[in-house]
């Protein structure tokens, strides 16, 4: 922030001019809210992070920003000004699924995609930002899902965008390639470029991004970074113990003492006792001859922030 004088010679504060803002952004279907709503300000190089369940509005929500929806009502503001036709000219879009031509080669592609604009990266740059040196002249009908992944983020970045919505870029990738992706999105937001990331991976969004908003029935439940919400709403650790080591005595005393909360995973093989008297709960275990030598503890993260907020229940 700086100071700077006006015309009257006075003195007042400007702001960083903010990279995208959102404004009391609607979209009404003829019996459904599908975004009542929802702000957010975007700030320039960051990587910002839409979550939330399936059918909570956030696909909506990205959908009109980036045009292919029209909202009810509300603004979208691109640096400073509501977007134009000259949006899509400026901002790079890797959508979670894109059909190629089979018989272009890696290179080839990327090339037929910077002919529809008029500002480029360079061909054998983009090539190299995204490691896609050893497979450039494959046809695309030979390359891996991984590799498909970052083809499809070379050509977002094609007109060199400083807007980039990457729409769950890692959904069905092995965690190999999950964290190579990763280390690209890393390398391009050093760049300076800011980053609107949707995902269902917890993990990925609490790595990458800056700042992040959870999305659900239409509106914003929580904002902020992922540590800032995570400390604000999940108190205490989380101890994981196998179920089968655990006797109903010992479930009882959890249950009857205010101090813990417990719960079985979804494979019924863990049992997870939530507190914040870590000490007092290892110490009734060790009383009661637990073994406690597959014990886990660990922090909470944010897919458990994400679970405490949307609830469990599978969303249709």
């Amino acid at each position: 922030m700086k100071i700077r004088r006006n015309s009257s010679k006075k003195y007042r504060l400007s702001q960083k001019t903010a990279k995208l803002e959102v404004r009391n952004l609607v979209k009404h279907y003829k019996e459904v809210k599908a975004v009542n709503n929802i702000s957010f300000v975007i700030q320039p190089g960051t990587c910002f992070g839409l979550l939330g369940p399936n059918g909570a509005g956030k696909t909506t929500t990205i959908e009109m920003i980036e045009g292919i929806t029209p909202p009810t009502s509300g603004e979208i503001i691109y640096n400073d000004q509501p977007i134009n036709r000259h949006f899509w000219e400026k901002v790079g879009i890797q959508f979670q699924s894109t059909e190629l031509f089979s018989f272009l080669s890696v290179r080839e592609t990327i090339e037929t995609f910077m002919r529809l604009y008029k500002k480029n990266v360079h061909l054998n740059e983009l090539i190299r930002i995204c490691h896609l040196e050893d497979i450039q002249h494959q046809n695309n009908h030979k390359i891996s899902g991984g590799q498909k992944q970052r083809l499809l983020l070379a050509i977002a970045l094609v007109n060199n965008p400083d807007l980039i919505f990457l729409d769950e870029p890692t959904t069905g990738l092995d965690p190999q390639s999950r964290r190579h992706l990763w280390d690209i999105v890393e390398a391009i937001k050093k760049r300076g470029k800011t980053i609107v990331l949707t995902t269902h991976y917890m993990d990925e969004a609490q790595i990458l991004c800056d700042e992040i908003i959870i999305v659900d029935k239409g509106k914003i439940i929580a904002k902020g970074s992922p540590e800032n919400l995570i400390t604000r709403q999940c108190t205490g650790q989380i101890i994981r113990l196998p179920q089968a080591i655990v006797s109903e005595n010992i479930r009882h005393i959890l249950s009857s003492d205010k101090r813990y909360q417990w719960q079985t995973d979804p494979s019924n093989k863990f049992i997870h006792i939530h507190t914040s008297a870590i000490n007092e709960c290892i110490e009734l275990l060790l009383t009661n001859n637990i073994d406690l030598t597959n014990l886990l503890i660990r922090s909470h993260n944010l897919e458990d922030l994400f679970i405490q907020l949307t609830g469990k229940a599978l969303r249709q």
